[in-house]
């Protein structure tokens, strides 16, 4: 191997066999490119003072500032280069999800999926407080003329948890009662599924112990509850062999605990967001998550001014939500359209006058129900592989 050095730049010269072998750990650490490899193991040797003076050489400024926050329209991998390690509370982020349909956002196929993410994974893991959390809303995906899923976002946790090192805290689940009934295909014509209502979060860490209450989420009673704290339990013995005693349950604790399943519908249509899309002739994100998932998140994960950090910012829902929390936010967005649309939750006149989050629906989740009586119609032996002609006479 050879080199030679000019002035800004190092040029490296390696044999084939070289090449290839870089070329393999590269793809298998998820590099795009070895030139990013070779970057990377350059600058990870040099000591703390040189690395911070080359990510300070990124000379990258916020197109939108408010009091608390900053919008960047950049690249993430380029902004998070520029960031002290152990510098951020909270990493928010929705990134875009591996779907069979290609969106204007760009998303990642899914056979290739853990490997786009692998560098940002590297970053979180630098920039992240040994008391901050790292959480992932990322929504499943249909394997290709199939009525099968993928496993692409569980690839990425075992990938997170078992290469990178963090640690899963907890995983959620939103489920979104006003979803559509799809895939269409395979849930309302064909009738073979389900409908695929619910998002994975998953909840991580570079500790097992970062900073978190759940006093600060807590929900109504329930009606139920409420008569126990007047009439009391039923003392004794249960099946699963616990022991209550006469004064359980019957102190009021401000709130109910909630459950890892946050049930809340995607369903706004008036928000000050789409209001100044449409009088500023802006398209709307098409991915949006409801502002009550982040500040779930940011409510019970951090304090009063720590810094809350969204790499796939979107049209700004993490913002918003941290701003009208009180906590200093970074956001980064590709798509300047996005962010356009994104600052009139800041600066729509509503949004001035109005700092409440919207009030979320309770909703009854309906036990199974059983239709014995269609027993009579049988089930089809190719496991609805083939379109039949009723079935297509019935959803004409």
């Amino acid at each position: 191997m050879s080199k030679m050095k000019e002035k800004g730049e190092i040029t490296v010269r390696f044999s084939p066999q070289e090449l290839r072998s870089l070329r393999k750990t590269a793809r298998a650490l998820g590099y795009s490119s070895v030139e990013e490899y070779v970057r990377s193991l350059a600058i990870s040797v040099l000591p703390e003072s040189y690395q911070t003076s080359a990510r300070n050489n990124l000379s990258l400024e916020p197109i939108y500032r408010t009091n608390l926050g900053s919008v960047y329209h950049a690249d993430a991998l380029d902004v998070l280069a520029t960031l002290e390690s152990n510098s951020v509370d909270l990493i928010m982020t929705s990134p875009p999800f591996a779907l069979l349909k290609k969106k204007d956002y760009g998303n990642a196929d899914a056979n290739e999926y853990v490997r786009w993410f692998a560098p940002f994974a590297r970053e979180f893991k630098r920039i992240l407080k040994p008391t901050g959390s790292l959480v992932i809303d990322i929504g499943g995906s249909w394997q290709k003329g199939l009525p099968v899923k993928t496993i692409y976002q569980y690839e990425l946790l075992v990938h997170l948890v078992k290469e990178m090192g963090f640690y899963l805290a907890q995983e959620f689940f939103w489920w979104n009662p006003a979803r559509l009934a799809t895939p269409a295909e395979w849930v309302t014509i064909r009738r073979i599924r389900v409908k695929d209502a619910v998002n994975t979060i998953w909840w991580l860490a570079k500790t097992p112990y970062p900073k978190a209450s759940n006093k600060r989420v807590l929900q109504p009673y329930s009606k139920s509850q409420l008569k126990l704290f007047e009439k009391g339990y039923n003392a004794g013995p249960r099946p699963s062999g616990h022991k209550i005693s006469s004064d359980a349950f019957r102190r009021n604790n401000g709130g109910a605990i909630p459950p890892n399943l946050l049930a809340l519908a995607n369903t706004e249509s008036n928000t000050a967001y789409q209001r100044y899309c449409k009088e500023n002739n802006l398209p709307q994100h098409p991915a949006r998550f409801p502002v009550l998932i982040p500040a779930f998140f940011i409510q019970m994960l951090t304090d009063s001014l720590d810094l809350v950090l969204d790499p796939f910012a979107g049209s700004l829902t993490t913002g918003e939500a941290a701003e009208r929390l009180g906590r200093r936010w970074i956001c980064i967005e590709k798509e300047r359209v996005y962010i356009e649309g994104g600052i009139g939750r800041f600066e729509h006149e509503s949004a001035r006058l109005n700092r409440n989050f919207p009030t979320g629906d309770s909703y009854n989740v309906a036990p199974p129900v059983l239709k014995p009586e269609l027993d009579n119609e049988p089930l089809p032996e190719d496991g609805g592989q083939r379109r039949t002609r009723n079935v297509e006479t019935r959803t004409s």
